[in-house]
């Protein structure tokens, strides 16, 4: 017998391939940022906030989702549905099968859904024809003549703009459940009205929802324009430095002295009020902080021994810039973007509240602004609904920005473990 087959071996075991994937910066960072309760806490509303605008016209819509009337079976809702509806369905179903499929880049994937979403809105565009003429009552009044066998309404049956002129003499109701408002006759009655109505008789919670939808465009379409503008240009600043520095650092101290909203004020004079006039005008004017920042980093980075690498390499200038250097200092400009959100849904809001946003679509400050009109006396129900929906909205995108700083900043992240 072999002693030596007896002797429990010494050597040690060879090392088992780690079963977990090794982190990127970014993932590190972002996993860093929603450890913290207060960016969880603000990325739970702004998903909130983002369901509620993609899924708007099945939530709050004077039409029936399903209906048999006269013996005919239809979706009315369906039918009504905008190009801008159809894209931000289509792409919420697309965005959730890319989540699953992990072999494919997660920056070609989100580029992947864009595309979705900006063809399908250009080809539902190109091909609708002109709007049916919008009379929001007409299911109603069947319903109460009796032609409807069958119907499945949204969970608030009133649309962002119904006015329901069918219930003449509604005027100013307040939410159901407010007791201390109502009457138990006008509770019962109005009891679809969850937020009560505002000063046109147009339902509260219906406007709140499709509010959303400004709210959240606005400050991405704004924020997105500016970070492409002060990116570009930063860059090229940093990178190259001297005299395309001096001249960059001179176009962006002009800039920063343009009163953006002055310069709106003008647009609507001569244009009319438009939503996309303001986007465009916040991204236009609110860049000059992203070239600093982005700047600022290309500088630090210039001289790095990667930097130097890919050079040498004879890669091109964009690879260089943008594939290299950006993922290397992209964290502040982040962290300007969080909060460049939560100002240009302020802009948008206080416009609106001073009556020259645009009036085709719901807002939220435009809500405030009717809150003394009307009845000539302050109406409570509409504006605590919309105020709190724009404190929870800004708080919500200052909580994510400061919490990605913190998660940033390495003096900040060795504070946090004293």
């Amino acid at each position: 017998m072999n002693d030596a087959a007896s002797i429990p071996s010494t050597a040690p075991a060879p090392p088992r391939a780690s079963s977990t994937r090794r982190q990127t910066y970014m993932q590190r960072v972002l996993s860093d940022t929603f450890v913290r309760w207060g960016a969880r806490l603000g990325l739970a509303w702004i998903v909130v906030l983002t369901f509620l605008a993609i899924f708007a016209p099945l939530v709050a819509n004077s039409r029936p989702l399903l209906i048999k009337m006269d013996g005919e079976w239809s979706s009315p809702m369906i039918k009504s549905l905008t190009p801008l509806d159809i894209a931000l369905l289509l792409g919420f179903f697309v965005a959730a099968i890319a989540y699953f499929i992990k072999s494919v880049p997660a920056h070609f994937r989100a580029l992947a859904v864009l595309a979705v979403v900006l063809l399908t809105w250009l080809v539902a565009w190109l091909s609708a024809g002109e709007p049916p003429p919008e009379v929001y009552e007409t299911y109603r009044v069947a319903e109460r003549e009796g032609r409807v066998q069958f119907v499945i309404n949204a969970p608030i049956p009133y649309s962002p703009r119904d006015r329901l002129r069918d219930q003449p003499g509604v005027g100013l109701v307040a939410p159901w459940w407010a007791w201390w408002e109502t009457t138990n006759t006008e509770a019962r009655r109005h009891r679809h009205h969850w937020l009560g109505n505002e000063a046109n008789n147009m339902d509260m919670a219906s406007r709140m929802i499709h509010a959303c939808r400004v709210a959240l465009s606005i400050g991405f379409v704004a924020t997105g324009i500016a970070m492409v503008i002060g990116i570009v240009l930063g860059g090229f600043m940093g990178y190259f430095s001297r005299a395309v520095d001096l001249v960059g650092m001179r176009l962006v101290e002009v800039f920063e002295f343009i009163p953006s909203l002055y310069l709106i004020l003008i647009c609507v004079a001569f244009f009319g009020r438009n939503i996309y006039f303001i986007m465009v005008i916040l991204g236009l004017t609110g860049w000059t902080g992203y070239a600093r920042f982005t700047r600022a980093e290309f500088l630090r980075l210039r001289n790095q021994d990667f930097v130097l690498a890919a050079q040498a390499c004879g890669l091109p200038l964009r690879s260089i810039l943008f594939r290299h250097m950006l993922p290397n200092g992209i964290g502040p400009i982040l962290v300007t973007a969080s909060f460049g959100v939560a100002s240009a849904i302020l802009y948008e809001a206080t416009l609106s509240f001073l009556n020259v946003g645009d009036v085709q679509r719901p807002s939220w400050g435009e809500l405030l602004y009717q809150a003394l009109q009307g009845t000539g006396s302050f109406t409570w129900w509409i504006a605590i609904f919309p105020g709190f929906a724009i404190f929870m909205t800004v708080f919500a995108y200052n909580l994510i920005g400061e919490s990605l700083r913190d998660a940033i900043d390495p003096h900040m992240k060795k504070s946090s473990h004293l």
